[in-house]
């Protein structure tokens, strides 16, 4: 960097800043220094190296390499972080193929002990490289590529050949090897010629053949494809940094495990991965559970482990049993299996003497503030007037508030954090409140409670819990997760967060969902327009149909993508096209009458359960009866015929499917010339006439008896817009055409057996299954998903 010096030659420039100056001072470019400094975590390291190193001022080789410490440095060995700087001031480390043989090493060592012999040994300190080693090495690769140097002269690619260098002297300075290669290239090709010189000119990619019989072959699936699971680490390990937690004042936390305390969890666990699903008893599940049930207890079953089921109930007032019952019933539909039944509230009294020892480190405090003056201290960054009040005034404090003593709102516990920190999830959170309201499972025994902030990481750590997983938007709490239990000396569990489900056109946070309830908005927490697991499971979705759409999106950390209610409805449709059986129903009837049928004749016919069931697979069959007057759909039929139409017209044939032709003969009026009362028709008992339309159908089952007549309740999208969340009136947003309930549709006499849970397809109508509030004497079906849109907008709904 150039300094001006004399006289006064106008304005002086500002200083750099001090950290700017000692970045500069080692070395670093103005760009880079810059850089390091716009970055608080690299800012925060090279003023450690720095520190370390003891140096105000060093050479540009020395200073890179601290520079790449500073960045690099793996964090589960920061105690031999003072060795490296060591070998690498005395120049035993001084290149960059040294440097990161050396991180490497490290890496895998973490916070064991250092042999000196075996480092040494691993980073190639001592091993001198001559230049005429480099040579000849070079010589043996430009002799091995020879073929390929003649042919593509100066564009053959160096670095290629100065990896291969590298590999037989890794040692080698790589600045005289590339040099050395350069110079030897100039000698075997001679000076460039202009075609040298001249830019390649691009091939444009030709075309494939086609070949008809050739089926694309897809890419072999990713391991993580096959394996979501396998992004996970194993217990053992768990002793690398998970997360730095940096301080106003500069001081930084690197929250790892002691390979004691890793070593005391593996005796307990028996190396088991052990993870838990901690919902909170509040309400019931939705389909953001599932791909947290997915995460949770795939992983351990995929390791042979254990996950808890663990109910997180710190707030008594918001806790039902129903909602507990709920939880544990669907979690065990959605097919999962708890290794313990487990609540936050068993472990109150190990959390109460935890505070106080956090409490006798200093590092919690008993607070008067009101919830309003904490935020407002918490956005001005001021400590509360209690911070700093003595330890032992804080222990009778936190006693009385134990035993009900001081009312409620008047006093906290809270963690002493760091309130002048940018993450407010570090400003001193809430431990306990006190709360004069009985506990669903720990009864009248206590007066405060522990806040969801402090209780979960310690109960995860309680439960020897190795994998604590949860959705992103806990990602800014993990410096707090880590602060308690570097705090109190506890194991620490591996923290991954993943997204969040968002689906399209619905909610689903329980605040939104509870308020639909409440209201009355819709029909409880099992309407099937709700993506609560009880609603899908109502509607007609499978567990499996869930676990296979989540196992589709994978386990992921992009966020704030929305997925299209398109995509589930596609994994539902896919399992009930192998597991329902098909039947014929009509929601919307028009009674047709087959003038050539004897009055009193039943034809009965043979319909598939399946399409591809064979003609000899008698159970494969269900019987249909064809009489003289039978039903098709009201949107099947029009007056006026056209091409795009391949429903019945006057005049016009069409195929009845699993039955005969019918042509329309005559059209019979009501009062006004709108209103169709009743279609004439004739069959086609030879079944000669070939028509393009295929109908649905239903006919009485004997003479002047009605056919089977069941309710039928369609569902739509429960929000107009995709993401109704978005929305400050999201309510104003709801789909006013969401449920349509038709009372009077027909179906054929062999859906009269069916139960609640039975699934079906209505012939081109849908997916169905029956409705919780069928009785035998009144069916009701729930329409699950639509059959892909094969049949046009003029097809019935």
């Amino acid at each position: 960097m150039a300094t001006a010096s004399g006289g006064d030659k106008g304005p002086a420039a500002a200083a750099p800043p001090p950290q700017l100056e000692s970045f500069l001072a080692i070395g670093l470019d103005q760009r880079t220094a810059e850089n390091a400094l716009a970055n608080r975590k690299v800012t925060a390291n090279l003023t450690a190296v720095i520190a370390e190193a003891g140096v105000t001022r060093c050479d540009k080789s020395v200073g890179n390499l601290l520079y790449t410490v500073a960045t690099k440095y793996p964090a589960n060995a920061l105690v031999h972080r003072p060795d490296l700087i060591k070998y690498i001031l005395s120049e035993k480390i001084k290149s960059s193929a040294q440097l990161d043989a050396a991180l490497s090493f490290l890496s895998t060592l973490g916070p064991d002990s250092l042999d000196p012999v075996k480092f040494e040994e691993a980073c190639g300190v001592g091993i001198v490289v001559s230049f005429e080693e480099i040579q000849s090495t070079v010589t043996d690769v430009l002799n091995e590529n020879m073929e390929a140097i003649v042919e593509q002269r100066y564009r053959i690619n160096v670095g290629s050949l100065c990896g291969q260098v590298r590999k037989r002297q890794p040692w080698g300075d790589a600045k005289s090897v590339k040099e050395e290669i350069e110079k030897r290239l100039v000698e075997i090709l001679g000076p460039k010629t202009e075609a040298d010189n001249a830019k390649p000119m691009k091939k444009k990619k030709e075309k494939p053949a086609k070949v008809e019989e050739e089926k694309t072959v897809s890419a072999p699936p990713s391991e993580e494809e096959l394996n979501p699971y396998s992004i996970f680490p194993q217990p053992e390990e768990n002793f690398k940094v998970h997360t730095e937690i940096f301080f106003s004042d500069g001081n930084i936390w690197r929250a790892h495990n002691s390979k004691s305390i890793l070593e005391k969890h593996l005796e307990v666990t028996g190396g088991k991965v052990m993870t838990r699903f901690p919902p909170e008893p509040n309400g019931y599940l939705h389909i953001g559970h599932a791909k947290a049930m997915f995460i949770d207890f795939g992983l351990a079953k995929e390791r042979n482990g254990h996950c808890y089921l663990r109910f997180d109930d710190t707030n008594p007032e918001a806790e039902k049993k129903e909602y507990i019952d709920h939880i544990q019933e669907i979690v065990t539909w959605m097919g999962w299996e708890p290794y313990k039944v487990t609540y936050t509230s068993d472990y109150f009294q190990d959390l109460y003497e935890l505070a106080i020892c956090l409490i006798q480190k200093g590092l919690a405090y008993v607070d008067h503030q009101t919830p309003e003056e904490i935020k407002e201290y918490r956005e001005k960054k001021m400590n509360s007037p209690w911070r700093d009040r003595p330890i032992e005034e804080s222990l009778k404090l936190f006693e009385d508030m134990r035993h009900g003593l001081i009312a409620e709102g008047k006093a906290t516990l809270r963690m002493k954090q760091d309130m002048q920190n940018d993450n407010k999830n570090m400003a001193d959170l809430i431990a306990y409140r006190i709360k004069f309201t009985p506990h669903p499972h720990a009864g009248d025994k206590w007066f405060i409670y522990p806040s969801y902030d402090y209780a979960h990481c310690l109960v995860d750590s309680l439960e020897n819990i190795t994998h604590s997983l949860c959705t992103l938007e806990f990602d800014i709490r993990r410096p707090s997760y880590y602060w308690l239990l570097v705090a109190l000396g506890q194991y620490q569990p591996y923290v991954w967060e993943y997204s969040r489900l968002n689906i399209s056109n619905n909610v689903m946070s329980k605040r939104k969902l509870n308020r639909l309830v409440t209201d009355k908005w819709v029909d409880g927490w099992d309407d099937p327009r709700l993506l609560t697991l009880a609603g899908l499971r109502r509607r007609g979705v499978s567990s499996t149909a869930i676990n296979s759409f989540i196992r589709g999106m994978g386990i992921t950390r992009s966020d704030n993508s929305l997925i299209r209610m398109e995509r589930l409805e596609y994994h539902i449709r896919e399992e009930l096209n192998t597991v329902a059986p098909r039947a014929l129903v009509v929601l919307h009837p028009l009674k047709v009458v087959i003038t050539n049928l004897d009055y009193g004749t039943i034809i009965s016919l043979d319909a598939k359960m399946w399409p591809n069931a064979p003609d000899s697979d008698a159970s494969a069959h269900y019987k249909v009866p064809f009489s003289r007057t039978l039903y098709i759909e009201q949107s099947d039929f029009r007056l006026k015929d056209s091409k795009d139409f391949y429903g019945l017209a006057p005049g016009k044939s069409v195929l009845l499917r699993h039955a005969f032709p019918i042509k329309c003969t005559d059209v019979i009026y009501g009062d006004n010339p709108d209103s169709i009362v009743e279609i004439r028709a004739e069959y086609d008992s030879s079944k000669a006439t070939k028509p393009k339309g295929v109908l649905h159908w239903v006919a009485e089952p004997s003479p002047g008896v009605e056919p089977l007549k069941i309710e039928v309740r369609l569902f739509e999208k429960l929000f107009l817009s995709e993401n109704p969340a978005e929305l400050e009136d999201w309510l104003g947003d709801l789909n006013p055409q969401s449920k349509e309930v038709i009372k009077g549709a027909y179906a054929v006499p062999s859906l009269a057996n069916a139960v609640l849970g039975d699934k079906f397809q209505f012939e081109r109508l849908g997916y169905f299954s029956v409705d919780s509030d069928s009785t035998p004497e009144a069916l009701v079906f729930n329409r699950t998903v639509t059959l892909k849109d094969s049949y046009g907008k003029a097809g019935p709904k």
